[in-house]
Protein backbone atom coordinates (compact mmCIF):
# COMPACT_ATOMS: atom_id res chain seq x y z
CA UNK A 1 0.00 0.00 0.00
CA UNK A 2 2.80 2.41 0.93
CA UNK A 3 4.74 1.81 -2.27
CA UNK A 4 1.71 1.86 -4.57
CA UNK A 5 -0.04 4.93 -3.16
CA UNK A 6 2.92 6.75 -1.65
CA UNK A 7 3.59 9.02 -4.60
CA UNK A 8 -0.09 9.98 -4.84
CA UNK A 9 -0.18 10.79 -1.11
CA UNK A 10 3.03 12.83 -1.42
CA UNK A 11 1.53 14.96 -4.20
CA UNK A 12 -1.65 15.47 -2.15
CA UNK A 13 0.44 16.54 0.84
CA UNK A 14 2.43 18.89 -1.35
CA UNK A 15 -0.74 20.67 -2.35
CA UNK A 16 -2.04 20.89 1.23
CA UNK A 17 1.20 21.88 2.96
CA UNK A 18 3.12 23.85 0.35
CA UNK A 19 0.28 25.13 -1.80
CA UNK A 20 1.58 23.42 -4.93
CA UNK A 21 -0.75 23.33 -7.89
CA UNK A 22 -1.94 19.78 -8.61
CA UNK A 23 -4.00 18.45 -11.52
CA UNK A 24 -6.83 16.81 -9.56
CA UNK A 25 -8.06 14.81 -12.55
CA UNK A 26 -4.59 13.37 -13.11
CA UNK A 27 -4.20 12.71 -9.39
CA UNK A 28 -7.54 10.91 -9.25
CA UNK A 29 -6.54 8.79 -12.24
CA UNK A 30 -3.21 7.90 -10.62
CA UNK A 31 -5.04 6.88 -7.43
CA UNK A 32 -7.35 4.66 -9.49
CA UNK A 33 -4.37 2.97 -11.16
CA UNK A 34 -2.58 2.46 -7.84
CA UNK A 35 -5.62 0.96 -6.11
CA UNK A 36 -6.51 -1.09 -9.18
CA UNK A 37 -3.07 -2.62 -9.19
CA UNK A 38 -3.41 -3.64 -5.55
CA UNK A 39 -6.61 -5.68 -6.14
CA UNK A 40 -8.20 -7.33 -3.11
CA UNK A 41 -10.10 -5.70 -0.21
CA UNK A 42 -8.32 -2.34 -0.44
CA UNK A 43 -9.80 -1.86 -3.88
CA UNK A 44 -13.23 -2.61 -2.42
CA UNK A 45 -12.84 0.42 -0.16
CA UNK A 46 -12.47 2.61 -3.24
CA UNK A 47 -15.55 0.98 -4.79
CA UNK A 48 -17.64 1.77 -1.72
CA UNK A 49 -16.36 5.35 -1.50
CA UNK A 50 -17.26 6.03 -5.13
CA UNK A 51 -20.78 4.65 -4.63
CA UNK A 52 -21.92 7.16 -2.00
CA UNK A 53 -23.07 10.42 -3.66
CA UNK A 54 -21.19 13.61 -2.66
CA UNK A 55 -18.61 11.70 -0.59
CA UNK A 56 -15.73 12.58 -2.91
CA UNK A 57 -15.00 15.30 -5.50
CA UNK A 58 -16.46 14.54 -8.93
CA UNK A 59 -13.13 13.72 -10.60
CA UNK A 60 -12.33 11.11 -7.94
CA UNK A 61 -15.79 9.54 -8.15
CA UNK A 62 -15.54 9.36 -11.94
CA UNK A 63 -12.18 7.61 -11.84
CA UNK A 64 -12.81 5.32 -8.87
CA UNK A 65 -16.13 4.15 -10.32
CA UNK A 66 -14.16 2.50 -13.08
CA UNK A 67 -12.73 0.13 -10.46
CA UNK A 68 -16.20 -1.40 -10.09
CA UNK A 69 -16.00 -3.13 -13.48
CA UNK A 70 -13.08 -1.65 -15.40
CA UNK A 71 -10.12 -2.07 -13.08
CA UNK A 72 -6.75 -2.88 -14.69
CA UNK A 73 -7.04 -6.50 -15.84
CA UNK A 74 -4.38 -9.18 -15.97
CA UNK A 75 -3.09 -10.30 -19.37
CA UNK A 76 -3.33 -13.44 -21.45
CA UNK A 77 -0.47 -15.33 -19.73
CA UNK A 78 -2.43 -15.20 -16.44
CA UNK A 79 -5.65 -16.24 -18.21
CA UNK A 80 -3.98 -19.29 -19.74
CA UNK A 81 -2.42 -20.34 -16.44
CA UNK A 82 -5.71 -19.97 -14.56
CA UNK A 83 -7.74 -21.83 -17.18
CA UNK A 84 -5.11 -24.59 -17.44
CA UNK A 85 -5.13 -25.10 -13.69
CA UNK A 86 -8.95 -25.13 -13.41
CA UNK A 87 -10.09 -27.00 -16.55
CA UNK A 88 -6.94 -28.71 -17.78
CA UNK A 89 -4.49 -28.12 -20.60
CA UNK A 90 -7.16 -28.62 -23.28
CA UNK A 91 -9.54 -26.07 -21.73
CA UNK A 92 -10.03 -24.30 -25.07
CA UNK A 93 -11.92 -27.35 -26.38
CA UNK A 94 -14.86 -26.37 -24.15
CA UNK A 95 -15.45 -23.14 -26.09
CA UNK A 96 -15.94 -22.23 -29.72
CA UNK A 97 -14.72 -18.71 -28.87
CA UNK A 98 -12.98 -17.19 -25.86
CA UNK A 99 -12.15 -13.48 -25.72
CA UNK A 100 -8.51 -12.90 -24.78
CA UNK A 101 -9.14 -9.46 -23.20
CA UNK A 102 -11.25 -9.21 -20.05
CA UNK A 103 -14.53 -7.35 -20.51
CA UNK A 104 -14.81 -6.63 -16.77
CA UNK A 105 -12.23 -6.57 -14.00
CA UNK A 106 -12.82 -5.87 -10.32
CA UNK A 107 -11.24 -6.44 -6.92
CA UNK A 108 -10.88 -10.23 -6.75
CA UNK A 109 -11.24 -11.41 -10.33
CA UNK A 110 -11.91 -10.56 -13.97
CA UNK A 111 -14.54 -11.69 -16.46
CA UNK A 112 -14.03 -12.96 -20.01
CA UNK A 113 -16.84 -13.46 -22.49
CA UNK A 114 -16.91 -16.79 -24.31
CA UNK A 115 -19.20 -18.79 -26.60
CA UNK A 116 -20.02 -22.45 -26.07
CA UNK A 117 -20.34 -24.95 -28.92
CA UNK A 118 -24.14 -24.69 -28.79
CA UNK A 119 -23.85 -20.97 -29.57
CA UNK A 120 -24.75 -19.67 -26.13
CA UNK A 121 -22.72 -16.84 -24.62
CA UNK A 122 -21.19 -17.25 -21.17
CA UNK A 123 -19.21 -15.19 -18.70
CA UNK A 124 -16.07 -16.78 -17.23
CA UNK A 125 -15.01 -15.22 -13.94
CA UNK A 126 -11.36 -15.92 -13.11
CA UNK A 127 -9.92 -15.30 -9.66
CA UNK A 128 -6.62 -13.40 -9.55
CA UNK A 129 -3.54 -15.26 -8.30
CA UNK A 130 -2.59 -15.24 -4.61
CA UNK A 131 -5.85 -13.62 -3.55
CA UNK A 132 -6.04 -15.71 -0.38
CA UNK A 133 -2.68 -14.30 0.74
CA UNK A 134 -3.72 -10.75 -0.23
CA UNK A 135 -6.98 -11.01 1.72
CA UNK A 136 -5.25 -12.38 4.83
CA UNK A 137 -2.61 -9.65 4.67
CA UNK A 138 -5.25 -6.94 4.33
CA UNK A 139 -7.30 -8.41 7.18
CA UNK A 140 -4.24 -8.30 9.43
CA UNK A 141 -3.72 -4.65 8.51
CA UNK A 142 -7.40 -3.96 9.14
CA UNK A 143 -7.19 -5.61 12.57
CA UNK A 144 -4.20 -3.42 13.41
CA UNK A 145 -6.04 -0.31 12.20
CA UNK A 146 -9.08 -1.24 14.31
CA UNK A 147 -6.86 -1.73 17.37
CA UNK A 148 -5.34 1.73 16.91
CA UNK A 149 -8.80 3.23 16.33
CA UNK A 150 -10.13 1.61 19.50
CA UNK A 151 -7.35 3.20 21.56
CA UNK A 152 -8.31 6.78 20.73
CA UNK A 153 -12.04 6.46 19.97
CA UNK A 154 -14.30 4.43 22.26
CA UNK A 155 -17.53 5.17 20.38
CA UNK A 156 -17.58 1.86 18.48
CA UNK A 157 -15.85 -1.39 19.40
CA UNK A 158 -14.97 -2.86 15.97
CA UNK A 159 -14.13 -6.39 17.15
CA UNK A 160 -17.33 -8.00 15.86
CA UNK A 161 -17.15 -5.91 12.68
CA UNK A 162 -13.72 -7.37 11.94
CA UNK A 163 -14.97 -10.92 12.55
CA UNK A 164 -17.88 -10.41 10.16
CA UNK A 165 -15.85 -8.75 7.40
CA UNK A 166 -13.17 -11.43 7.72
CA UNK A 167 -15.68 -14.25 7.34
CA UNK A 168 -17.43 -12.68 4.36
CA UNK A 169 -14.18 -11.73 2.56
CA UNK A 170 -12.82 -15.26 2.92
CA UNK A 171 -16.09 -16.60 1.54
CA UNK A 172 -15.73 -14.38 -1.53
CA UNK A 173 -12.65 -16.39 -2.52
CA UNK A 174 -14.70 -19.61 -2.71
CA UNK A 175 -16.34 -19.64 -6.14
CA UNK A 176 -18.01 -22.99 -5.42
CA UNK A 177 -19.78 -21.31 -2.52
CA UNK A 178 -20.64 -18.36 -4.74
CA UNK A 179 -22.20 -20.74 -7.26
CA UNK A 180 -24.42 -22.11 -4.47
CA UNK A 181 -25.38 -18.55 -3.51
CA UNK A 182 -26.23 -17.84 -7.15
CA UNK A 183 -28.44 -20.93 -7.34
CA UNK A 184 -30.09 -19.89 -4.08
CA UNK A 185 -30.93 -16.48 -5.56
CA UNK A 186 -32.30 -18.07 -8.72
CA UNK A 187 -34.70 -20.03 -6.52
CA UNK A 188 -35.66 -17.07 -4.32
CA UNK A 189 -36.25 -14.69 -7.25
CA UNK A 190 -38.07 -17.15 -9.51
CA UNK A 191 -41.33 -15.26 -8.93
CA UNK A 192 -39.87 -11.85 -9.81
CA UNK A 193 -39.99 -11.35 -13.59
CA UNK A 194 -37.94 -8.12 -13.51
CA UNK A 195 -34.88 -9.54 -11.69
CA UNK A 196 -32.51 -11.80 -13.62
CA UNK A 197 -29.98 -14.26 -12.18
CA UNK A 198 -27.48 -15.96 -14.49
CA UNK A 199 -27.51 -19.77 -14.54
CA UNK A 200 -24.25 -21.36 -13.42
CA UNK A 201 -22.52 -23.77 -15.83
CA UNK A 202 -21.46 -26.31 -13.23
CA UNK A 203 -19.26 -28.39 -15.56
CA UNK A 204 -17.09 -25.34 -16.30
CA UNK A 205 -16.87 -23.99 -12.75
CA UNK A 206 -14.36 -24.66 -9.96
CA UNK A 207 -13.20 -23.06 -6.73
CA UNK A 208 -11.42 -20.28 -8.68
CA UNK A 209 -13.40 -20.24 -11.94
CA UNK A 210 -17.11 -19.45 -12.22
CA UNK A 211 -18.84 -19.85 -15.59
CA UNK A 212 -22.41 -18.64 -16.05
CA UNK A 213 -24.88 -17.44 -18.66
CA UNK A 214 -24.07 -14.06 -20.16
CA UNK A 215 -26.60 -11.33 -19.23
CA UNK A 216 -26.80 -8.22 -21.39
CA UNK A 217 -27.26 -4.93 -19.55
CA UNK A 218 -26.04 -1.38 -19.12
CA UNK A 219 -24.42 0.28 -16.08
CA UNK A 220 -26.91 1.85 -13.71
CA UNK A 221 -25.57 5.36 -14.23
CA UNK A 222 -26.30 5.08 -17.95
CA UNK A 223 -29.98 5.67 -17.15
CA UNK A 224 -29.38 8.55 -14.72
CA UNK A 225 -30.65 11.04 -17.33
CA UNK A 226 -33.60 8.91 -18.50
CA UNK A 227 -37.24 9.94 -17.78
CA UNK A 228 -38.27 9.61 -14.15
CA UNK A 229 -40.65 6.74 -14.99
CA UNK A 230 -37.76 4.59 -16.20
CA UNK A 231 -35.60 5.49 -13.20
CA UNK A 232 -38.45 4.71 -10.81
CA UNK A 233 -38.99 1.32 -12.46
CA UNK A 234 -35.32 0.41 -12.01
CA UNK A 235 -35.43 1.56 -8.37
CA UNK A 236 -38.47 -0.63 -7.68
CA UNK A 237 -36.76 -3.63 -9.23
CA UNK A 238 -33.59 -2.99 -7.23
CA UNK A 239 -35.67 -2.77 -4.05
CA UNK A 240 -37.28 -6.13 -4.84
CA UNK A 241 -33.92 -7.72 -5.73
CA UNK A 242 -32.56 -6.91 -2.28
CA UNK A 243 -35.55 -7.15 0.02
CA UNK A 244 -37.65 -10.04 -1.30
CA UNK A 245 -34.80 -12.43 -0.38
CA UNK A 246 -34.33 -10.72 3.00
CA UNK A 247 -37.93 -10.63 4.21
CA UNK A 248 -39.03 -13.93 2.66
CA UNK A 249 -35.88 -16.03 3.13
CA UNK A 250 -33.60 -14.17 5.55
CA UNK A 251 -30.91 -13.78 2.88
CA UNK A 252 -29.16 -10.55 1.88
CA UNK A 253 -26.78 -9.55 -0.90
CA UNK A 254 -24.31 -7.55 1.18
CA UNK A 255 -22.46 -5.67 -1.56
CA UNK A 256 -24.74 -3.25 -3.44
CA UNK A 257 -22.00 -1.26 -5.21
CA UNK A 258 -22.61 -0.11 -8.78
CA UNK A 259 -20.61 -2.93 -10.41
CA UNK A 260 -22.78 -5.69 -8.99
CA UNK A 261 -25.86 -5.16 -11.13
CA UNK A 262 -26.80 -3.92 -14.57
CA UNK A 263 -29.99 -2.60 -16.19
CA UNK A 264 -31.83 -4.18 -19.10
CA UNK A 265 -33.61 -2.18 -21.82
CA UNK A 266 -37.03 -2.64 -20.18
CA UNK A 267 -35.87 -1.51 -16.72
CA UNK A 268 -35.40 -5.02 -15.35
CA UNK A 269 -32.13 -5.59 -13.49
CA UNK A 270 -29.42 -8.23 -13.66
CA UNK A 271 -28.16 -9.09 -10.18
CA UNK A 272 -24.48 -10.04 -10.35
CA UNK A 273 -21.64 -11.28 -8.13
CA UNK A 274 -22.86 -13.41 -5.23
CA UNK A 275 -19.63 -13.60 -3.27
CA UNK A 276 -20.88 -11.44 -0.39
CA UNK A 277 -24.15 -13.04 0.76
CA UNK A 278 -25.38 -13.14 4.37
CA UNK A 279 -27.89 -15.69 5.69
CA UNK A 280 -29.68 -14.38 8.79
CA UNK A 281 -31.53 -15.98 11.67
CA UNK A 282 -35.30 -15.65 11.09
CA UNK A 283 -35.52 -13.95 14.51
CA UNK A 284 -33.10 -11.26 13.31
CA UNK A 285 -35.36 -10.43 10.35
CA UNK A 286 -38.35 -10.28 12.69
CA UNK A 287 -36.35 -7.83 14.80
CA UNK A 288 -35.94 -5.56 11.77
CA UNK A 289 -39.71 -5.37 11.32
CA UNK A 290 -40.34 -5.09 15.05
CA UNK A 291 -38.07 -2.04 15.19
CA UNK A 292 -39.94 -0.51 12.25
CA UNK A 293 -43.22 -0.93 14.14
CA UNK A 294 -41.63 0.32 17.35
CA UNK A 295 -40.47 3.54 15.71
CA UNK A 296 -43.79 4.02 13.95
CA UNK A 297 -45.89 3.44 17.09
CA UNK A 298 -43.50 4.89 19.68
CA UNK A 299 -43.23 1.49 21.41
CA UNK A 300 -40.06 1.71 23.52
CA UNK A 301 -40.29 -1.86 24.89
CA UNK A 302 -40.54 -3.32 21.38
CA UNK A 303 -37.51 -1.26 20.30
CA UNK A 304 -35.46 -2.65 23.21
CA UNK A 305 -36.56 -6.18 22.30
CA UNK A 306 -35.53 -5.60 18.67
CA UNK A 307 -32.02 -4.48 19.56
CA UNK A 308 -31.60 -7.43 21.92
CA UNK A 309 -32.78 -9.76 19.17
CA UNK A 310 -30.09 -8.33 16.89
CA UNK A 311 -27.42 -9.05 19.48
CA UNK A 312 -26.91 -5.74 21.28
CA UNK A 313 -25.98 -6.73 24.84
CA UNK A 314 -28.02 -5.17 27.68
CA UNK A 315 -28.78 -1.91 25.83
CA UNK A 316 -29.26 1.01 28.19
CA UNK A 317 -31.95 3.66 27.73
CA UNK A 318 -29.31 6.13 26.54
CA UNK A 319 -27.98 3.65 23.97
CA UNK A 320 -31.49 2.91 22.71
CA UNK A 321 -32.08 6.64 22.14
CA UNK A 322 -28.86 6.95 20.14
CA UNK A 323 -29.53 3.82 18.09
CA UNK A 324 -33.08 5.01 17.42
CA UNK A 325 -31.70 8.26 16.02
CA UNK A 326 -29.77 6.31 13.39
CA UNK A 327 -32.70 3.93 12.81
CA UNK A 328 -35.10 6.82 12.12
CA UNK A 329 -32.69 8.04 9.44
CA UNK A 330 -32.47 4.61 7.79
CA UNK A 331 -36.18 3.77 8.10
CA UNK A 332 -37.32 7.31 7.28
CA UNK A 333 -38.36 6.78 3.63
CA UNK A 334 -40.63 3.81 4.48
CA UNK A 335 -42.36 5.59 7.38
CA UNK A 336 -44.41 8.06 5.32
CA UNK A 337 -47.25 7.11 2.97
CA UNK A 338 -46.36 9.51 0.15
CA UNK A 339 -44.24 9.74 -2.98
CA UNK A 340 -40.79 11.15 -2.22
CA UNK A 341 -37.10 10.87 -2.99
CA UNK A 342 -35.10 8.49 -0.81
CA UNK A 343 -33.41 11.50 0.80
CA UNK A 344 -35.04 14.94 0.72
CA UNK A 345 -32.43 16.89 2.64
CA UNK A 346 -28.90 17.65 1.46
CA UNK A 347 -28.20 14.09 0.26
CA UNK A 348 -25.01 12.50 1.64
CA UNK A 349 -24.15 15.62 3.62
CA UNK A 350 -27.20 15.09 5.83
CA UNK A 351 -26.35 11.41 6.23
CA UNK A 352 -22.84 12.35 7.30
CA UNK A 353 -24.26 14.81 9.83
CA UNK A 354 -26.55 12.14 11.31
CA UNK A 355 -23.65 9.68 11.48
CA UNK A 356 -21.43 12.27 13.16
CA UNK A 357 -24.09 13.07 15.75
CA UNK A 358 -24.66 9.37 16.48
CA UNK A 359 -20.92 8.84 16.78
CA UNK A 360 -20.53 11.73 19.22
CA UNK A 361 -23.41 10.50 21.37
CA UNK A 362 -22.02 6.96 21.43
CA UNK A 363 -18.70 8.32 22.66
CA UNK A 364 -20.48 10.19 25.48
CA UNK A 365 -22.29 7.12 26.80
CA UNK A 366 -19.25 4.83 26.67
CA UNK A 367 -19.56 3.26 23.23
CA UNK A 368 -21.21 0.20 21.70
CA UNK A 369 -20.18 -3.12 20.15
CA UNK A 370 -22.24 -3.62 16.97
CA UNK A 371 -23.20 -7.32 16.62
CA UNK A 372 -21.94 -9.25 13.60
CA UNK A 373 -25.29 -9.66 11.86
CA UNK A 374 -25.89 -5.91 12.03
CA UNK A 375 -22.82 -5.07 9.91
CA UNK A 376 -23.90 -6.18 6.42
CA UNK A 377 -27.56 -5.25 6.94
CA UNK A 378 -26.54 -1.67 7.72
CA UNK A 379 -24.05 -1.60 4.85
CA UNK A 380 -26.65 -2.90 2.39
CA UNK A 381 -29.27 -0.37 3.53
CA UNK A 382 -26.90 2.57 3.10
CA UNK A 383 -25.46 1.24 -0.16
CA UNK A 384 -28.87 0.66 -1.69
CA UNK A 385 -29.99 4.09 -0.54
CA UNK A 386 -27.01 5.51 -2.43
CA UNK A 387 -28.23 3.72 -5.57
CA UNK A 388 -31.66 5.33 -5.23
CA UNK A 389 -29.98 8.72 -4.75
CA UNK A 390 -28.01 8.21 -7.97
CA UNK A 391 -31.27 7.39 -9.75
CA UNK A 392 -33.01 10.39 -8.19
CA UNK A 393 -36.05 8.13 -7.97
CA UNK A 394 -39.41 9.38 -6.69
CA UNK A 395 -41.46 6.55 -5.21
CA UNK A 396 -43.92 5.85 -2.45
CA UNK A 397 -41.35 3.82 -0.50
CA UNK A 398 -43.88 3.13 2.26
CA UNK A 399 -46.24 1.27 -0.07
CA UNK A 400 -43.38 -0.53 -1.84
CA UNK A 401 -42.12 -1.68 1.55
CA UNK A 402 -45.57 -2.86 2.67
CA UNK A 403 -46.09 -4.67 -0.63
CA UNK A 404 -42.71 -6.40 -0.31
CA UNK A 405 -43.08 -7.42 3.33
CA UNK A 406 -46.69 -8.53 3.05
CA UNK A 407 -48.14 -10.50 5.97
CA UNK A 408 -44.81 -11.36 7.54
CA UNK A 409 -44.70 -14.54 9.57
CA UNK A 410 -41.42 -15.63 11.14
CA UNK A 411 -42.37 -19.33 11.13
CA UNK A 412 -43.14 -19.23 7.41
CA UNK A 413 -39.81 -17.47 6.81
CA UNK A 414 -38.02 -20.20 8.77
CA UNK A 415 -39.69 -22.93 6.69
CA UNK A 416 -38.97 -21.18 3.37
CA UNK A 417 -35.37 -20.57 4.39
CA UNK A 418 -34.78 -24.19 5.40
CA UNK A 419 -36.23 -25.46 2.12
CA UNK A 420 -34.24 -22.98 0.00
CA UNK A 421 -30.95 -23.69 1.80
CA UNK A 422 -31.44 -27.41 1.44
CA UNK A 423 -31.99 -27.06 -2.31
CA UNK A 424 -28.86 -24.94 -2.65
CA UNK A 425 -26.88 -27.26 -0.33
CA UNK A 426 -26.14 -24.40 2.03
CA UNK A 427 -26.31 -23.88 5.78
CA UNK A 428 -26.76 -20.74 7.86
CA UNK A 429 -23.48 -19.35 9.24
CA UNK A 430 -22.87 -19.29 13.00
Amino acid sequence: MGVSVGSVATRMAGEKVFGRSVDQEALANDLKVALGGLKGPLMKVAQIMSTVPDMLPEEYVRNLMELQTNAPSMGWPFVKRRMNSELGIDWRSNFSEFERVACYAASLGQVHKAILHDGSSVACKLQYPDMASAVEADLKQLKLAFAVYKQYDKAIDPSEIHKELSARLREELDYELEAKHQNLYAHMMSGESAVYIAKVVKSLSTNRLLTMDWLDGQPLLSIADKPVGMRNEVARNMFKAWYVPFYFYGVLHGDPHLGNYSVRDDGAVNLLDFGCVRIFRPEFVKGVLDLYRALKDGDEELAVLSYKTWGFQNPSKDLIEVLNHWARFVYGPVMEDRTRKIEETNAAVYGAQVAAKVHAELRKIGGVTPPREFVLMDRAAIGLGSVFMHLNAEINWYRLFQETVGDFDVTELENRQAEALEKAKLSRPD
